[in-house]
């Protein structure tokens, strides 16, 4: 097996290669890492060639000896193919190779939760293991199954299921579609700054990601009479997750329960458009010691909304 660094001149295999993958997301995407301004980060994607055939991708950076996937976005570790157990042996074992030769001391790998695979697969997570691997973090994350055969509304708890009801016969209160970031990011300011913390995103890179990446962002705004009032910035990462990126509310109409009828939109909109999962999100107390420490209010408000829980997992080697 072949290990190459990526050079910009690949970059159509290469999202090609991620678009048509059993796991790849929006993330791994060269298209979606050309957002961050050049020099930002150092760099380091490997591409793995069998017999000449690109078999898997690996977006990363490496500074200090550190490799690390990802940097700069959700999710990142090996894309591949709906690969055999003995190719992802064979892929975790080259990169080990790799990384002595040249001499990285350590590397970190955070791939997305099974619910983004076509084929749920995990001979990479066990070939990792077994090669050394160990579990760094746990974060707690939740996620909505969706069906077609199951309605929206009566998944949900009692409370919410009447209060989306009670905006639904509002004739004041309306949902719509639209690109109003404007409206949008000063009310998601204001709610990240309540805990003491910044959006992932400024606005300039949202409208940028929204421009690198026609159709993978969607934006849900609530109004009451023309007042935006709340919103979701979704993302589709790829054809079988809706990820619930960003949520606002401006706390001064919340007795209008402007989130839980963007949710009921959201999962709606996502059913009919046939994914698999709505992705709603770590749910970590940012402000503990511990990163793993779990939210418990945030994580039983999104259960509210008959989300469960899924694990966003982040594995370590020290060479």
């Amino acid at each position: 097996m072949e290990v190459i660094e990526y050079t910009k001149d690949k970059m159509q295999e290469w999202d090609e290669f991620v678009i048509h993958s059993n796991n790849g997301t929006m993330f791994h995407l060269q298209k979606f890492l050309s957002y961050h301004p050049a020099g930002k980060f150092k760099w380091h994607h490997l591409m793995f060639y069998q017999k000449g055939k690109l078999i898997a991708v690996l977006p990363g950076t490496l500074e200090n000896g550190v490799y690390e996937s990802p940097i700069g976005a959700s999710y990142g570790s090996f894309v591949t193919k709906d690969i055999k157990f003995k190719t992802a042996m064979e892929l975790v074992s080259s990169l080990l190779d790799y990384g002595k030769a040249q001499k990285i001391k350590e590397i970190l790998l955070t791939p997305p939760p099974l619910i983004y695979e076509e084929y749920p697969n995990q001979n990479i997570e066990f070939a990792l293991r077994w090669q050394g691997f160990e579990y760094q973090l746990h974060y707690i994350s939740s996620a909505i199954k969706l069906a077609d055969s199951r309605p929206v509304i009566p998944r949900f708890q009692s409370t919410v299921r009447r209060n989306i009801r009670k905006t639904l016969r509002d004739p004041n209160i309306r949902v719509e579609v639209n690109e109003r970031y404007d409206e949008f990011y000063p009310i998601l300011l204001k709610n990240k700054a309540r805990h003491g913390v910044k959006p992932t995103h400024t606005y300039e890179e949202l409208l940028l990601l929204n421009k690198l990446l026609p159709g993978y962002l969607k934006l849900f705004m609530v109004y009451w009479k023309d007042i935006p009032i709340g919103g979701s910035l979704m993302f589709y990462p790829n054809r079988f997750v809706a990820l619930c990126f960003y949520n606002m509310l401006l706390y001064e109409y919340a007795r209008f329960k402007p989130i839980q009828r963007v949710m009921y939109e959201v999962v709606k909109d996502a059913t009919e458009r046939g994914f698999r999962y709505v992705d709603i999100g770590v749910s970590q107390d940012t402000k503990a010691e511990n990163p793993m420490t779990p939210s418990m209010s945030l994580i039983d408000f999104k259960e509210k909304f008959d989300a469960k829980t899924i694990m966003r997992n982040t594995l370590y080697i020290k060479l």
